[in-house]
């Protein structure tokens, strides 16, 4: 099967591709301005960080109908997640990517912290840009009407200034978390699309889909709060499959016809 390039791939995607553009120059104000940090204002920036990826979990996990979907998903989720050990392969390709791109000089022991410091980086700035409700609605929209990136702009605004304090404080890994971003919100995008060419579907903030989607991936910030919190150190990542589980027992009871609210 012959695949054919269309204009309208690179359009749908034009709010992804800001959105990594400002995650790239965010990151790269925070590293030039994270040598001025000494290590208490670093540890202090990154545990105001977990409050507000605490919240923003908190916030996000309300947006639910039924606390047993998003429930329910994050069990299933976590299974599958640790079985296909999605965490210990997201801090591999973390790991591949520093030795690859940022391997630093020194001794094995400062080799090693800086070697942790960029996966860190990576693998928590991956799963705060890429988790949150406005990462999938916003790519989403962008799919369905190439010219609608409000989402994705504010999205990209507010990853920006997270950004720099992230990368103040965890350094360059951050700014391979546009890599994934890419990825995910571009298949977001993609799937947009065809929905809209196919059906000519339209995803709303209150699609059950969508708030259960955001619920799950409320949860998994939560969980994402507490490493950063250092309450804590959760396989985060194992979670993320939550996120493909929510929208499929949203499916699976209205195909059932199974109410799923009250």
């Amino acid at each position: 099967m012959r695949l054919i390039y269309h204009p309208q791939y690179t359009h749908s995607m034009t709010g992804t591709l800001l959105n990594v553009v400002t995650i790239l120059a965010g990151s790269a104000l925070g590293i030039l301005i994270g040598s001025r940090f000494s290590a208490n204002i670093q540890q202090s920036v990154v545990t105001g960080l977990g409050l507000v990826t605490l919240v923003l979990g908190v916030q996000n996990a309300s947006q639910s109908g039924n606390i047993l979907v998003p429930l329910l998903s994050l069990v299933i989720g976590t299974i599958i997640g640790e079985v296909l050990d999605v965490d210990g392969r997201l801090k591999a390709f973390g790991a591949w990517l520093q030795v690859r791109f940022a391997n630093g000089k020194g001794d094995a022991e400062s080799a090693n912290t800086a070697r942790l410091r960029f996966i860190s980086g990576f693998v928590t700035a991956s799963l705060v840009f890429g988790v949150g409700p406005m990462a999938v609605l916003g790519a989403l929209q962008n799919g369905i009407d190439a010219a609608d990136i409000r989402l994705l702009a504010i999205k990209s605004t507010l990853d920006f200034f997270a950004s720099i304090a992230f990368a103040a404080s965890l350094g360059i890994g951050v700014a391979f978390s546009a890599l994934p971003i890419f990825v995910i919100q571009g298949g977001f995008a993609l799937t947009g699309m065809f929905l809209a060419e196919s059906a000519g579907a339209a995803l709303g903030a209150e699609s059950p889909l969508i708030r259960e989607l955001t619920a799950s991936g409320g949860l998994i910030l939560m969980g994402l709060a507490l490493v950063l919190l250092d309450v804590k150190q959760p396989r985060v990542a194992n979670m993320l499959p939550a996120l493909i589980v929510a929208p499929l027992i949203v499916l699976g009871a209205a195909l059932l016809g199974v109410p799923i609210y009250p």
